[in-house]
């Protein structure tokens, strides 16, 4: 673990965790896709102190339920937080179980050259039969061949993002050369299912690798750089975190608090009446402050962060921003995010040598 403090991350996808969070939003319904609000609520993150955003994605539109989601894509709206924030990390969801991975390599890169090297990225899968129809591709029916897909996708995007090396970009105004194409490397990566030559497209991001999380379960603990671990009780996310077997490791809360104007339970019932809260199989906390905050001093004896689902935004978020984090902070159980930092330093995480530097380094030692 990288210490005593926890790191704190917050989703901030649509209305909040639950399906009907909608309900009870603070704003008119026109506000929803406007990028006003996007940066007010990645603002409030930020000053509260949280370490880290995360933006849900899915490609498909929403559907006949009775509460459907609807987004902007999280990679448009990361980069539109990170032109509005200075410290916070910004984590879209990208799942790579269609999408392109050289695509998904160009668009992190450029995300983490944006926000200054504070970008993440969030891998998940497309698990559903309709997302295939609406990429255009064959379904990837079962676990296994989706699993597959992730390690693979993590994989290519991984040796994208060292297919330039650090000072490829040379802009040689004597010898009118922008690239020193030495410095530029094929990948070569041959899979199951396609090949990628490379290289990529965009100059090697400012943190060499942006931070990856994801689940242990779906993606290779060694592609990962934070494992997000589930569990409905604390023994279960203490087994979990110590079975990942990756450099930081984040529980999955989600948390419904008291407010001035309704109790965490009677907030829940409300929303309930419309549709239910899906059990996901995390640690959920519906409650008062005083509680949560017991719960997150238990859980950083396991793990080196959290990251929050809260139910509703507009009515947890400035609960979290206004009476949590100050209080974490005050107690010493959370380090805010300091300025001029990358993610990577935040999370205690080194920036990783270039592959094909180091390779050659060690070919030229070895001449010697």
């Amino acid at each position: 673990m990288s210490g005593p403090a926890l790191h704190l991350a917050v989703e901030l996808d649509g209305e909040g965790a639950h399906p009907a969070a909608w309900r009870r939003a603070a704003h008119s319904p026109d506000q929803f896709f406007t990028p006003r609000r996007v940066a007010r609520v990645a603002a409030t993150a930020e000053n509260a102190g949280f370490t880290l955003i995360t933006l849900d994605d899915g490609v498909l539109p929403p559907g006949a339920a009775p509460d459907p989601v609807g987004r902007i894509g999280a990679v448009e709206r990361a980069a539109f937080v990170a032109a509005s924030t200075s410290t916070i990390g910004i984590a879209p969801v990208v799942p790579v179980t269609y999408a392109e991975p050289f695509h998904v390599s160009s668009q992190l890169a450029s995300l983490d050259h944006i926000s200054a090297g504070r970008a993440g990225w969030v891998v998940t899968e497309e698990d559903r039969p309709e997302a295939a129809r609406a990429w255009g591709r064959p379904e990837v029916a079962d676990a296994a061949a989706r699993a597959r897909e992730s390690r693979d996708g993590v994989e290519v995007v991984r040796a994208l993002w060292d297919s330039w090396e650090d000072d490829a970009v040379i802009r040689s105004v004597a010898t009118s050369r922008y690239l020193d194409r030495d410095r530029l490397h094929y990948i070569d990566f041959t899979g199951e299912t396609y090949a990628v030559k490379g290289p990529a497209i965009v100059p090697r991001p400012p943190q060499g690798q942006l931070v990856v999380l994801g689940r242990p379960d779906r993606v290779p603990a060694a592609q990962l750089d934070v494992a997000l671990v589930e569990g409905r009780d604390l023994t279960a996310v203490a087994t979990a975190a110590a079975a990942a077997g990756t450099p930081r490791v984040f529980a999955e809360v989600e948390v419904a608090l008291d407010t001035p104007g309704a109790t965490a339970a009677e907030r829940v019932a409300d929303l309930e009446r419309y549709a239910p809260w899906t059990d996901r199989g995390r640690l959920r906390h519906i409650g008062s402050v005083g509680q949560l905050l017991a719960l997150l001093d238990q859980l950083k004896d396991s793990v080196d962060g959290v990251r929050l689902h809260p139910l509703v935004l507009d009515e947890d978020l400035p609960v979290l921003s206004g009476l949590v984090l100050p209080a974490l902070v005050e107690r010493r159980l959370v380090a805010r995010p300091l300025p001029g930092r990358s993610l990577r330093s935040t999370l205690g995480l080194q920036r990783p040598a270039n592959r094909f530097a180091a390779a050659a380094a060690a070919v030229q030692e070895e001449s010697r």
